[in-house]
């Protein structure tokens, strides 16, 4: 494909998005209805797409409408490209440019819109971020870094960059986490590396990484991922300290790939459905990484950027109060009790710990911890509770 095709298919996929249609389902079905796009066509047009969803309000700006079309006529023009040259009419390519779409993108965006905030947020982001606010909108619009996790039961931080490099894939280690690697050089060939197979190596955020260091996992003890999702928390754990390590979802289809993945690392974990922890033996930690606006990862997933609202917010904060509540009820006299979220909203984070303390007077906030996009990683909020 040329790329005036690919951004013509860009174009429809925003379209249709715009439209309320989720983006990955778009992507998968895109790639099955057009056999012909080879997989660096399919790379590419999800690259343009994102970038799109990251830099939506700017690019709708320059690009004079927020359709499709303006969305990638804005991408151009912020990236210093004549459209005109793409937009020509020939081929697949998008149909020229109209009068209108000739006049000049403004020279100057507000604020918010520069810097890609959702509207329906953007008060709660200026509260909670402070003077932090700008820089870190503006890094939630750029692409996220790769990162791995050395899977230290296996293999030291070194010796698994060193696996990687012999395939050709390069890593630098990161200063958030002993275990984190950030990805250099080729990270589409992780998951088809002998490193990747071996379980040497698991893509995982290094700020993700970060927060399962603080968590306090005693030798031999035992340990709930309360909402363990894909489990990428429950391994990380199991990676530093030999324990017996239980995971739970309210869902437990989000756990169905944690079994291969726990085998591929050479570890154990216990999977338990929502009816399985009724009469269990309390445990040493468990842990909370609760659902929550993702506001941390945004980059990552720029589609709940756009498509999260107060409403939704409250709603999550009200599911968080229920989880703690109830997961502090698992935890064994002297045992812990970790908070995690990846958002940058306090509502979600710190006002949650004080909101549970005041229903909990028996508990104390030990440490907690605040990461931002301009730590390196994404941004997480991470705090451990113990009963006075």
């Amino acid at each position: 494909m040329t790329p005036a095709a690919r951004i013509a298919a860009a174009i429809g996929l925003l379209d249709a998005w715009l439209a309320g249609a989720p983006v990955e389902r778009l992507l998968t079905t895109w790639g099955r209805q057009n056999r012909y796009a080879g997989a660096k066509d399919r790379a590419a047009i999800r690259d343009l797409v994102f970038d799109a969803l990251r830099c939506r309000r700017s690019l709708a700006a320059l690009g004079g409408a927020e359709t499709g079309r303006g969305l990638m006529l804005g991408l151009l023009r912020a990236a210093g490209t004549d459209p005109g040259t793409l937009f020509t009419g020939a081929g697949h390519a998008p149909p020229p440019l109209t009068q209108a779409e000739l006049a000049p993108a403004p020279a100057d965006l507000p604020e918010e819109v520069a810097c890609d905030c959702p509207a329906a947020l953007a008060p709660v982001l200026r509260g909670s971020l402070g003077a932090d606010f700008v820089p870190v909108m503006q890094a939630l619009r750029q692409r996220a870094p790769v990162f791995l996790r050395a899977n230290l039961r296996l293999s030291t931080r070194d010796e698994a960059a060193a696996a990687l490099a012999a395939e050709g894939i390069g890593t630098q280690p990161h200063r958030l986490s002993p275990s984190a690697l950030e990805v250099t050089a080729n990270a589409r060939r992780i998951q088809q590396s002998r490193a990747w197979l071996e379980g040497l190596v698991e893509l995982q955020d290094a700020a993700s990484q970060a927060v399962a260091d603080m968590m306090p996992v005693p030798e031999g003890g035992r340990v709930l991922d309360f909402c363990a999702g894909g489990g990428g928390k429950t391994l990380a754990l199991a990676g530093r300290v030999a324990a017996r390590f239980l995971a739970h979802d309210a869902a437990p289809e989000r756990m169905r790939d944690l079994p291969a993945r726990a085998g591929r690392a050479g570890v154990a974990v216990t999977l338990l459905g929502p009816g399985d922890l009724a009469g269990t033996e309390p445990f040493d930690l468990v842990l909370c990484d609760v659902p929550c606006t993702g506001s941390g990862a945004w980059r990552r997933s720029p589609e709940a950027k756009w498509r999260t609202g107060p409403d939704d917010l409250a709603r999550l904060v009200g599911i968080q109060a229920g989880i703690l509540d109830r997961a502090s009820a698992l935890v064994a006299p002297g045992g812990a009790l970790g908070y995690a979220t990846c958002s940058l909203i306090e509502a979600e984070n710190g006002a949650q710990i004080a909101a549970f303390l005041a229903r909990h007077p028996g508990w104390a906030c030990v440490t907690e911890r605040r990461l931002t996009p301009l730590d390196g990683g994404d941004g997480f909020f991470a705090a451990i509770l113990r009963r006075n």
